[in-house]
C-alpha cells in the first residue's frame, strides 16, 4: 500500500462508501502516517486484531 492507496481508502470510509476497513500489519506504518495528517483524524477509530492488523471505522463524532 502506498500513501495515494491509503488517502483514497481513507475518503472512502469517510463518504460510507465501505463501512470499515481492514489494514494488514505490514502496511499499518505507511496508512498511519497518511491518517495522523488528516483533519478528521479523530473520526476515525481503529481496533486492533490479532497478528497486528487493524479495522477502522468511522464515527460521526469525533473521539475525545
Amino acid at each position: 500500500m502506498d500513501e495515494t492507496v491509503a488517502a483514497k481508502l481513507l475518503d472512502d470510509l469517510r463518504d460510507g462508501k465501505i463501512a470499515e476497513l481492514f489494514v494488514q500489519k505490514d502496511d499499518f506504518l505507511v496508512f498511519r502516517s497518511v491518517l495522523v495528517k488528516r483533519s478528521d483524524f479523530k473520526h476515525f477509530r481503529g481496533i486492533a486484531q490479532r497478528g497486528g492488523h487493524v479495522i477502522y471505522h468511522y464515527l460521526k463524532e469525533p473521539r475525545s
